[in-house]
């Protein structure tokens, strides 16, 4: 076992700590809304915290990969939604993950993959169930839930077959939101669109069996709908500054940063240099909606303590430049050459796809084990 100090830079480090305290706040908030919960597996992308999802939330869970559905079928899942629209080129390799004690779901959103998806099942008798995802703010793909004729359309071609499920929506727009009234308005439209889609399925006896929404934000809000039988989420496990500038966590809850070097202090322009560009962070700037600007990570020292108004204000491809946040009085502090820092992401999941492991410590920060994550599609 070795400590912080030791680790090769750059490196990921997960709070085991933090993260199962995020768990446990979201599985008593499920608890007491009294609905099914499917954890999102894109973010963690491992082994040994999908295990602690099956164990907390059940056998659902959602993906963004069909990778995530290779090598995480063995964690106790056996109902997985693949949250991209899918297409015909999917479908073969989807269907090698099908099995008595495993069915996957997938997302349509035109008639004419509805259709291929019923000639697949026609032809193999492999059996990929699917749901309408359903667009609720014009950002990406899916069906307005209000599109009566396309709705009916697909819904009959697939319901015709015994291929359909239900409906999902996803409120990408929480993300941009900065308190509790609005995020609140946002699950509560979130809930009465998708469910305004349901209604009109219904009229064409189409019964829905799942209504899923989500989004880490709306999950959090107060607001609750019974009508509604499953609530998403992914972020959560970690949280990120994004998520703390929504306000649904705070900076301390946040349970992974990047163990990064100082390779130089630049005192012409009072900057500290680090080995960790936007190949360790990623190029997401978090919402500049948000109350506060954290540039491209807010520093912390090597104990995971956040050192105030210090940020990444500037990466290149494998360097990072630290500076005062712009109209602070804070000063840079006493840090020299090799010294460690950590920096907490902007955004959890895309600085996280940037590494094949996890560094988990311990309450002590000191000594830490290895859990291995993925990266491919």
């Amino acid at each position: 076992m070795k400590n912080l100090n030791e680790l090769f830079t750059p490196c990921l480090i997960l709070d085991e700590n933090k993260f199962s305290k995020n768990i446990e706040r979201l599985k008593s908030i499920v608890d007491q809304k009294n609905i099914n919960f499917r954890p999102h597996l894109k973010t963690a992308k491992c082994i040994e915290i999908t295990k602690r999802f099956s164990e907390t939330f059940g056998k659902r869970a959602m993906v963004s990969t069909i990778e995530e559905i290779e090598k995480l079928k063995i964690c106790g899942i056996n109902d997985f939604l693949y949250s991209v629209a899918i297409v015909p080129n999917k479908f073969d390799r989807i269907a090698r993950c099908l099995s008595e004690d495993c069915k996957i779901s997938v997302l349509v959103d035109d008639i004419s993959i509805a259709r291929e998806l019923v000639d697949f099942y026609k032809q193999t008798g492999l059996k990929i169930t699917a749901l309408i995802e359903l667009d609720l703010d014009g950002h990406r793909s899916g069906v307005k839930s209000n599109s009566s004729e396309q709705l009916y359309q697909i819904g009959k071609c697939l319901d015709n077959e015994g291929l359909f499920r239900g409906v999902m929506s996803h409120a990408g727009e929480s993300y941009n939101l900065s308190n509790s009234k609005d995020l609140r308005e946002c699950a509560r439209n979130e809930a009465e669109q998708t469910l305004l889609a349901v209604s009109i399925l219904k009229e064409f006896s189409i019964e829905c069996e799942l209504v899923t929404i989500g989004s880490t934000p709306t999950t959090f809000s107060d607001y609750h709908n019974d009508k509604i039988n499953e609530l998403r989420a992914g972020v959560f496990v970690f949280f990120d500054l994004v998520q703390s500038g929504v306000g649904i966590c705070r900076t301390e809850d946040i349970a992974i940063s990047v163990l990064t070097s100082v390779i130089s202090i630049n005192k012409d322009i009072d900057a500290i240099i680090i080995d960790a560009g936007w190949m360790a962070l990623s190029r997401d700037i978090g919402n500049p909606c948000h109350k506060v600007d954290y540039g491209y990570g807010q520093v912390c020292d090597i104990n995971g303590k956040i050192i105030e108004d210090l940020i990444v204000v500037n990466v290149q491809q494998e360097h990072g430049i630290i500076k005062i946040r712009k109209g602070s009085k804070a000063i840079l502090p006493q840090i020299k050459q090799g010294d460690m820092l950590r920096i907490l992401p902007n955004h959890a999941c895309a600085t996280a796809s940037a590494y094949n492991r996890y560094h988990v410590i311990n309450e002590e920060n000191k000594n830490y084990e290895i859990w291995d994550r993925f990266n491919d599609w």
